[in-house]
């Protein structure tokens, strides 16, 4: 495993290196290192609405497991994920598609990976939520199934209600990483998030970092031309696996 005072980065193309594996029942995208790492740790890679589809949630999981933890990204939404081609349809109806991938939909799914999960002897889970990802890693973290949760982006949380409720529950120390244009976690949003958790109010840890110049999914697929974005992508990548360095 990696040592805290080094750091791999992340890659911006190629191709996948890990393996689809069926765990509790689910298929998973696993990365897995190529050393020495701790069994008893892994990252749960909670992706965005693309899934395992697009190859830069399979390339970001591998990029955890070049840095020393063993990265499971479960199938979200079982074989139906958002895609580009899609969005690009005339016909296609993409309220109708998140309202057939409510948390009904994807809580048999994250339950059943952490449950096969611990009984395969893993004690420690660290949750990496991108967007649609951050519900689940939220859930997981109120339920005491998860010790670390890192968020990139998020969308669909509740400010104040969500922050205040991580606050009073929840035991996993937290970073989000957050930028300027993002409307499902504008800057209001960002900063009822300090209020609630910051300056100490919330004892196992928080940080936010923030990127100027950047929009709603930079961390996943911005527009890397741009170098406010592109190194924006590698600074919350690298602050991610700080911080599991840190606290996972």
């Amino acid at each position: 495993m990696t040592s805290p005072e080094c750091f791999i980065a992340v890659r911006h193309e190629g191709a996948p290196q890990g393996k689809y594996e069926q765990i509790g029942g689910y298929k998973c995208y696993v990365a897995t290192p190529s050393g020495d790492y701790p069994k008893d740790k892994v990252v749960l890679f909670l992706t965005d609405v693309f899934g395992l589809a697009l190859n830069n949630n399979l390339l970001l999981a591998d990029d955890f497991a070049r840095n020393g933890y063993k990265t499971i990204a479960p199938d979200l939404f079982n074989g139906d994920p958002l895609t580009d081609e899609g969005r690009r349809d005339p016909n296609f109806n993409q309220e109708a598609w998140r309202a057939a991938h409510g948390e009904d939909t994807w809580i048999p799914v994250v339950d059943g990976v952490v449950k096969a999960l611990k009984e395969s002897g893993v004690t420690r889970i660290g949750t990496s939520g991108y967007c649609f990802g951050a519900p689940p890693a939220f859930r997981l973290a109120f339920a005491g199934e998860s010790h670390v949760t890192v968020l990139a982006h998020p969308s669909r949380l509740q400010a104040p209600g969500d922050f205040e409720k991580y606050r009073d529950i929840a035991k996993a120390p937290l970073l989000i990483n957050s930028c300027e244009v993002d409307k499902p976690f504008p800057l209001e949003a960002q900063a009822i998030a300090d209020e609630v958790l910051g300056d100490g109010k919330f004892a196992p840890g928080y940080q936010r970092t923030y990127w100027a110049g950047c929009s709603h999914g930079f961390a996943v697929r911005g527009d890397l031309s741009d170098p406010k974005v592109k190194a924006a992508k590698e600074g919350a990548f690298e602050a991610s696996v700080k911080f599991y360095q840190k606290y996972l």
